[in-house]
Formats: C-alpha cells, structure tokens, sequence
C-alpha cells in the first residue's frame, strides 16, 4: 500500500546542447519523452506522472497519446527549476498538495520500475533525509572517461560528497568500482521548494550539475544503489546504443 502522494515530473526540453530535439529521438519506434512517460506510469507507487517542457512539439505529442504535459518558461537551465515551476503550476490546478516529487530526465529511457522503487524506498523509509539520487555502478572505462557520465563519490553513510564530469575518484588502473548518477531523483515538497529559492553556485555553473547546488549549501544528497543496468542518452552514439540494448534484453 503506498501511503505517499507521490507526483512523478519528467523535464524534457527540444534544446539540447549536445544534442538537439533529443525527447524526440526514436527508442523502439517511440519518440524517447514518450518510451519513458510509459515505462514510469508502471510504478504503483506514483500518484500522477506528468512531463515538463517548454516546447509545442514535446506537448503536441504528449497530448496525442492522452498523456498530462505542463508547459513552463523556455528560460530555465537547470531540469530541477523547471520541475518546481511544473510542481507550482499542476498543485494550483488540482486544488493539492504532493508529498515528494520525483523528478526522472527525459533521457533515460532505460528506466524501470525497480529503479523508481529504488530510488522512493530511502525517502519513504527515512523522514531525515529531504533527496534521493539513484547511483549505478560504471562498467566501462569508456563510460568512466566520458564527460556526458556524471560521476559521484559518496561518505560512508552513503550522501554524496561531489559529482563531477571528470573521472572521480582518480584510479591508476579502471576496476569497475566507481559509480554515476542516474537521474532518477525523488525531493521531499517542501526540500525541493527551499532548493528552487537557492541562488546558483559556483560548482554547480562549473560543472553544470544540479545537485552540487544542494552540497554546496551544506545539505546532503543521499545516494541510493540501484543494480539496474542504466544507460543515459546525451549523443547519438547513445541513441544506437541504448535501441541496440533495447532489442538485445527484451
């Protein structure tokens, strides 16, 4: 029994500096925005699933397979920014309020309903911590080099200490044991709120990673592991990769 409101926002934006109109690039014959609106609307877990955009296209298509879209201001940079104007907009409309809100990028079409539970199950159980981010170990050292990876470090206690671009931890030899973000992220309301009245800061701009924000300002990101295999799409090379995935485990 899920006794959490839980309101599920996927960002999507045609503007894609690496790689332009990318939620409408093909997964399985699917516009990609729209492979992972279903692949989330199988969580029992989540109360509403809606996606977030700026763009006409992006709502046009949503509308066309009688999905919920909000449409937000073109100006945000960051997807967490344009999942709390979303949040604003869809709670005004509905008369309520949610209790998380789980924020999923619109470029991770291998996204599960494990990865989702994996994600909620720290949140839920654990009212001290106000953020989850899924973290997958990286199984290449392709993968580990690649600047599109966001890497993570995290403490003993499993909150993040710094994501990065780069490869961290710096390792002589690559031996599978570091890990990146998945962007499968869960806020508590109101953290999410209190995150969104934050200034933007100097880590965050320089890596252009939202969650350094939060570690920046002295609060933690606790990191859930999820053993789900997870494969981001921020290039065309990704696009082929992930169809080829697709059609090689179904």
């Amino acid at each position: 029994m899920n006794n959490n409101n839980i309101i599920c926002i996927i960002p999507a934006r045609m503007g894609s500096s690496r790689f332009p109109g990318k939620p409408m690039k093909l997964i399985q014959g699917i516009p990609m925005i729209g492979y992972v609106y279903n692949k989330v609307r199988e969580n029992r877990k989540i109360s509403k699933t809606i996606v977030a955009t700026c763009d006409s296209e992006i709502e046009s298509y949503i509308n066309s397979i009688q999905g919920e879209v909000v449409m937000t201001s073109s100006s945000h940079d960051r997807a967490s920014d344009r999942c709390s104007e979303a949040l604003s907009i869809i709670e005004n409309k509905l008369e309520t309020k949610f209790d998380i809100v789980l924020m999923i990028q619109g470029d991770e079409p291998l996204i599960s309903s494990k990865m989702i539970d994996d994600a909620l199950e720290p949140l839920i159980e654990n009212k001290s911590i106000n953020v989850v981010n899924l973290k997958a170990r990286i199984l290449s050292k392709k993968e580990f080099d690649d600047p599109n990876c966001i890497k993570v470090v995290t403490d003993k206690n499993n909150n993040a200490i710094y994501f990065s671009r780069q490869s961290i931890p710096t390792m002589k030899d690559y031996n599978n044991d570091a890990f990146k973000q998945v962007c499968v992220i869960p806020f508590r309301r109101e953290f999410l709120i209190s995150y969104n009245k934050m200034k933007p800061t100097k880590l965050e701009e320089l890596e252009s990673i939202d969650m350094l924000r939060i570690i920046e300002n002295g609060f933690s990101v606790y990191m859930s592991e999820t053993k789900e295999i997870s494969f981001s799409v921020d290039t065309e090379e990704d696009l082929i990769k992930v169809n080829e995935y697709i059609s090689n485990n179904a």
